[in-house]
């Protein structure tokens, strides 16, 4: 049995000040969009309650699938640094970036790098890529598959890319793990199939991958971006694909939106298949608590 927690779309809050030359081009509409929107969405107080909840559970591993940041601030990625720190060590966290933490285009030393210790591989089946994703983490009979969609988009977009490279790995990957039995869980910030966001927040070759799922199959794929309950199952060549999307962490109830919530999977295999249960914890603002939905099994068979 393996149990792991998945969280998204953290949006870290407050968003600290910088200087006046980071507020150049796009950077400027989402300090703009956060101070006349998004910070009524986005509640410390939420996300902690989120994860003190998540932490009682007690999970194996912590799966986070992006958006940790709002504008890519550099006083921000230090903030995501230290957020990641206190939710767990980076053995037992995992973490894939997202749009907004590549808002603008920031040099890789200058930002993600100091989150590299969560989205660094143990088990090397293929040659690196130039981003180094895909990686893999084996645990036990679990192969935790991290895939980066994150990449500076135009002004009033929040698409994501993959790329051939990275889709090539990622399918040898597949391939080489489901042969050696592992339960493939990829994590992933934007929805992955086609028809699952709107053109402008879509990822650009969702068909694409969308072949290589069905190529090859994938027992669980968690991703983010939508700030909603999604779940789709894709019929693949190697039994069924369960893809499963949640809300912000840290998000208040509203008119559009649900409000923040994580979920646990429980992965067990049963005669020779591969069972998960899936727990929904849900963010209540009558209560200001944490609240239970009825959990729900998937076959992956």
């Amino acid at each position: 049995m393996f149990r792991l927690a998945h969280l998204s779309d953290v949006h870290l809050s407050p968003l600290p000040w910088g200087g006046i030359g980071d507020y150049m081009g796009k950077r400027m509409i989402g300090l703009l969009s956060w101070h006349l929107r998004r910070r009524k969405v986005h509640k410390t107080h939420i996300l902690a309650k989120i994860v003190a909840d998540m932490k009682a559970a007690q999970a194996d591993h912590v799966a986070v699938t992006g958006d940790l940041v709002n504008i890519a601030l550099p006083a921000e990625f230090a903030h995501g640094q230290r957020w990641l720190d206190e939710l767990g060590a980076a053995q037992t966290v995992s973490f894939v970036p997202g749009n907004h933490d590549a808002y603008v285009d920031v040099a890789w030393q200058d930002g993600l790098a100091g989150w590299q210790d969560y989205m660094t591989g143990d088990l090397q089946l293929v040659p690196a890529t130039q981003n180094c994703f895909p990686y893999v983490r084996q645990r036990r009979n679990i192969a935790l598959i991290g895939v980066s969609t994150a990449v500076p988009a135009a002004l009033h977009r929040a698409s994501g890319t993959l790329g051939a490279e990275q889709l090539a790995a990622l399918k040898k990957l597949l391939e080489i793990l489901r042969e050696r039995g592992f339960c493939r869980i990829v994590m992933i910030h934007h929805p992955p199939l086609p028809g699952q966001c709107v053109t402008r927040k879509a990822l650009t070759d969702a068909g694409d991958l969308k072949s290589v799922l069905e190529t090859e199959g994938a027992e669980l794929v968690l991703h983010g971006h939508n700030h909603m309950h999604m779940r789709e199952t894709l019929q693949t060549r190697h039994g069924k694909s369960h893809i499963i999307g949640i809300p912000s962490a840290s998000a208040a109830p509203g008119e559009h939106k649900p409000a923040a919530a994580w979920y646990l999977y429980t992965v067990r295999r049963q005669e020779k298949r591969w069972q998960i249960e899936v727990e929904v914890r849900n963010y209540d603002g009558s209560s200001d608590t944490i609240m239970p939905e009825t959990p729900f099994k998937l076959d992956c068979g």
